[in-house]
């Protein structure tokens, strides 16, 4: 599937800011740079990544930065494709079975699991997720759950977070419509 040379996102409800995206392919897979920046709860933050996936959509390495008024942040995430990781080069057994990453601060990141899994209408799948907040840039593993109810239609469940809604994607399946948290741009 093709991907656009750039999206970006407007964030709304939960905070306010903007992140944009840029997608190349590379070796088979895809290299996804793009920067996020926001206000919430009246603290500001900025997000810098790159994102390598291979050509199933297995997320192989992520760099991460981010600045807040706690500081400048850095973190790097490894993976082999076998849903084993490493945290800044050591090895994280609470990631095992993850095979993708999800940025706190990004909607981009939603589509991930979306590709790899290739879920058929009507069907749903487990998609725990490497989850990296967007202040400090803590590394810890998320639940998800992925069901495809349409075409570009899927209902997302985030369980620690108590959270629900319907996601809806593009052609390219990227996030147009992320309830509470952001609204495609572009």
């Amino acid at each position: 599937m093709s991907l656009p040379a750039a999206a970006s996102w407007l964030h709304r409800d939960s905070r306010t800011g903007f992140e944009v995206a840029f997608f190349q392919s590379h070796e088979g897979g895809w290299r996804i740079s793009g920067a996020t920046t926001a206000v919430e709860d009246g603290d500001p933050w900025f997000v810098e990544y790159t994102i390598t996936v291979d050509a199933a959509w297995h997320t192989r390495r992520a760099e991460i930065s981010g600045r807040s008024a706690t500081g400048t942040r850095r973190t790097v995430l490894e993976s082999g494709g076998d849903g084993r990781w490493r945290v800044d080069g050591a090895p994280d057994p609470r990631l095992d079975g993850c095979f993708d990453v999800d940025l706190e601060s990004s909607s981009m990141t939603n589509t991930l699991p979306v590709h790899r899994l290739g879920i058929a209408p009507g069907t749903a799948a487990e998609a725990p997720a490497v989850y990296v907040r967007a202040e400090g840039l803590a590394v810890e593993r998320l639940e998800q759950r992925y069901e495809r109810v349409g075409d570009r239609d899927f209902a997302y469940t985030a369980p620690a977070f108590d959270f629900s809604c319907m996601l809806r994607y593009d052609e390219h399946l990227l996030v147009v419509d992320y309830p509470g948290i952001a609204v495609r741009q572009s």
